[in-house]
């Protein structure tokens, strides 16, 4: 599965308040949840934010408590995949269980810019920063992670084993 599109970088320590403020937690409506998406690190993202494009941060992205609304305000808002240098255990989590690729990877992280743009083949495990040139590897998703991705999600994936029995 290859992705492709245009970055939105953020540094360090992005928490899920952040990600997606607790004023907003009493819907979870996924665009009105997406329409807030960012917005306090960036007012100005969720009109910036095209579909397929892909958010690039640094360390422990994701930090803070454990909102399924983050991912999921992330996903609404159109992001495809997101790179970060690591994430929060739990954000990782809850992006595998709603669908929304999510990659480690320090050397991209450090090697891709706002704005640049970016490809991303998920199976082979490459990023190719198409604006630099540079390239980046890091470890696929295999095994249940894949296949959570592969379905749209954990609730995407029940419904196709329910389904097949």
């Amino acid at each position: 599965m290859s992705i492709a599109g245009r970055v939105h970088k953020f540094g360090d320590h992005v928490d899920t308040d952040v990600i997606i403020p607790a004023r907003y937690l009493g819907t979870t409506d996924p665009l009105e949840l997406a329409s807030h998406c960012m917005e306090d690190i960036d007012a100005d993202f969720i009109n910036k934010v095209q579909p397929g494009d892909i958010i690039v941060a640094g360390r422990n992205f994701g930090c803070g408590s454990s909102r399924e609304h983050a991912p999921i305000s992330i996903k609404a808002a159109g992001v495809s995949v997101v790179i970060a240098a690591t994430f929060a255990r739990i954000f990782y989590r809850n992006a595998l269980n709603i669908g929304l690729p999510i990659i480690e990877s320090p050397e991209a992280a450090a090697g891709i810019n706002s704005g640049d743009q970016v490809e991303v083949d998920l199976e082979a495990g490459k990023i190719k920063n198409l604006t630099t040139g540079a390239e980046f590897s890091f470890a696929p998703l295999v095994g249940a992670a894949q296949e959570l991705i592969q379905a749209g999600g954990l609730v995407e994936l029940t419904r196709a084993k329910l389904a097949a029995r």
